[in-house]
């Protein structure tokens, strides 16, 4: 290719690796930077494309003398360009990423319950290596040789590859290099990567993504998005899997430029995510629902002495459902003044089972103002004809989950999705990815879809798709009618929003009782006013949604399960409650004659603080309770 001219319609590859020598032998693109690392302090550090691709070749090459093609590979780095290159790597070298974030060894044998992932990830893949830095390897080592545990003989079978050796290898660009050669990385049908679901509806599953369907999925949501190669992009979500991972993709099929920012950093100091934007002039910024609320609460506009101008974005992604329209109305409200215009707005839909990216609402030239529904902005716009449909190519049905017809719009239902971005099932689960990777419609012969475990409505004549919540985490009034549980807990948020935690409240079914999990700000206050707000929780959530809440429980700080992205994990929540496990402050239980409360003794809160030595059948324990939700999504084997 000797032009440099760039066309939407561009030669789409059959995997993203491929973009990368294009990008690099084109001149107007090899010293651009493709992805740029900034630390909180201003330190920065860059990757052109010519950099990128020439560490690329020299790392796979590297990696190849000691793995063979088709390898399962676990990496565990940290944040930071380096594990954008071996991202890229492992894709060019054919082999199977599985990309974690890397515990901290120093706790495992104090806290098991950091392990439980690690543990599973290993023994579900079986990878022939691990990638870390020698540091890490180090420790690894020391851990694995003082413990007995499962964790230390699995990690005892890891073939070590350090990532250290990587820096000293030949990353100059080879100027005689046959871009003509037959490529003998990842081929479109080849399985490059292994990418466990957020646990937001039971134990995280491994997802298998073939490279073909991710370079679908980033193509269709770069045009989406109207990405290209003067698009900047700011993200600080985390790489090692769904939308974090997807902008490393996009970023590379877009020629664009994605200035990178670890999660720690962000929650830390919520100021540098606009800081970022203002500095780069970002046109493009992923962000999960959450973070909006905790930006516009710890953004430090007040204290900040730097310079904020969000004027240059066109895609301010909201991603995480269900999205509340008065969040990101307060976040408007709060940066129009530093030029935030309504009109990036772009609400969004996805899950790891269609790589990632599914759709969103947004579309260019809009005022950026949606309709809403039950207080939700849609996360999709759907097609009124067949043609619209087939220039989409990721068809989206809402399903009735009963008897697998499609329902009309204005009834909710399961989103179903058939697409080529489809991954192809949960790894060595064949029966689960059968049931919801081989979704059919009734009556209907061709199509497979999967099924999302979400529930949609499509409303209004735009066919606005509006996602409004898990099915496994529906309630049931007692005159039959359903409520999703983050209406309950928005409602008991609102009843006292000054003193307590906000998106830390769960609320979950247990033998026909609702329960109410709520954390709190502070935990020294009077047990009078304590007893108020359980009373007050219950009396809101009776008059907004007409759910007779039995059990009250006010808790300390990171007492709600979460996953990595902020999810709250209600299933796990309820395991914990059944258990006793929860860590409380107050706990009320209300009869038809009133209500009983307790505060917890001093001594019962250090007891709990005593971790059950038994880590991992502690974990089949969860699993089990994770069946008993009645989650179709949750029938995982135990470890």
């Amino acid at each position: 290719m000797n032009h440099e001219n760039y066309d939407l319609t561009f030669p789409d590859q059959p995997v993203v690796d491929l973009y990368l020598p294009i990008w690099a032998n084109l001149p107007a693109f090899r010293q651009k930077p493709a992805f740029i690392w900034a630390e909180d302090g201003g330190a920065t550090s860059s990757l052109t494309y010519e950099k990128l691709n020439s560490a690329v070749n020299s790392i796979s090459s590297h990696l190849l003398l000691s793995l063979q093609r088709g390898d399962a590979v676990v990496i565990l780095c940290e944040p930071g360009l380096e594990l954008v290159e071996i991202i890229f790597s492992c894709q060019r070298a054919g082999l199977l990423a599985i990309p974690i974030t890397p515990p901290l060894l120093s706790l495992l044998n104090h806290h098991h319950h950091h392990h439980h992932h690690l543990v599973r990830v290993l023994s579900q893949t079986k990878p022939k290596a691990a990638l870390a830095t020698r540091s890490y390897i180090h420790r690894a080592g020391e851990y694995s040789s003082l413990s007995t545990n499962r964790l230390s003989m699995l990690l005892r079978k890891l073939r070590w590859i350090a990532t250290d050796d990587f820096n000293g290898l030949n990353a100059e660009p080879d100027k005689n290099s046959n871009s003509s050669l037959p490529y003998n990385g990842c081929k479109a049908n080849d399985v490059y990567l292994i990418q466990y679901t957020s646990g937001a509806t039971a134990i995280p599953k491994p997802v298998v993504v073939t490279a073909g369907a991710a370079a679908h999925n980033v193509r269709a949501a770069r045009k989406s998005y109207f990405l290209h190669p003067n698009s900047m992009i700011v993200s600080w979500l985390p790489q090692y899997h769904d939308c974090g991972l997807m902008f490393l993709l996009l970023t590379v099929v877009s020629g664009a430029t994605c200035v990178l920012a670890s999660p720690n950093a962000f929650v830390s100091r919520p100021r540098l995510w606009l800081e970022l934007i203002t500095a780069y002039k970002a046109t493009c910024t992923p962000v999960p629902s959450f973070a909006l609320p905790l930006v516009v609460r710890r953004g430090g506009m007040d204290e900040g002495t730097s310079y904020i101008n969000l004027g240059t974005l066109k895609n301010l992604i909201i991603v995480n459902e269900p999205i509340y329209s008065a969040s990101i109305e307060e976040f408007l409200r709060v940066f129009e003044p530093f030029g935030l215009v309504p009109s990036c707005i772009s609400p969004s839909y996805g899950l790891a089972e269609n790589c990632t990216f599914v759709s969103t609402a947004w579309r260019s030239g809009r005022d950026g103002y949606f309709k809403t529904h039950r207080n939700l902005l849609p996360s999709a716009k759907l097609p009124n004809s067949r043609e619209e449909m087939v220039e989409e190519d990721i068809e989206i049905l809402v399903v009735n989950e009963e008897n697998h017809e499609p329902v009309d719009d204005g009834i909710e239902g399961e989103i179903w999705i058939s697409s080529p971005s489809n991954a192809t099932g949960y790894l060595d689960h064949p029966s689960l990815t059968r049931e919801v990777f081989n979704g059919r419609i009734r009556n209907k012969v061709a199509g497979c879809y999967v099924r999302t475990g979400d529930r949609g409505i499509v409303a209004g004549e735009e066919r606005y798709l509006y996602v409004m919540g898990r099915c496994s985490d529906i309630i049931k009034r007692g005159d039959g009618v359903e409520v999703h549980a983050h209406y309950i807990e928005t409602a008991a948020y609102n009843s006292c929003s000054k003193l307590l935690r906000p998106g830390c409240l769960a609320a979950f079914e247990q033998l026909g009782a609702i329960v109410v999990v709520a954390e709190l700000l502070k935990i020294d206050v009077e047990t009078r006013f304590l007893v108020k707000m359980c009373e007050g929780i219950r009396d809101a959530v009776l008059n907004e949604e007409k759910i007779d809440v039995r059990v009250v429980i006010l808790a300390k700080s990171r007492t709600v399960p979460k996953t990595t992205s902020g999810k709250i994990q209600r299933w796990a929540a309820k395991y914990f409650f059944e258990r006793d496990e929860l860590d409380e402050v107050m706990r009320m239980e209300f009869g038809d004659n009133g209500g009983k409360s307790r505060r917890r003794g001093e001594e019962e809160r250090e007891r709990k603080k005593i971790h059950d030595a038994g880590g991992e059948e502690r974990e089949v324990g969860i699993l089990l309770a994770a069946r008993n939700t009645g989650n179709r999504l949750s029938l995982m084997s135990s470890l």
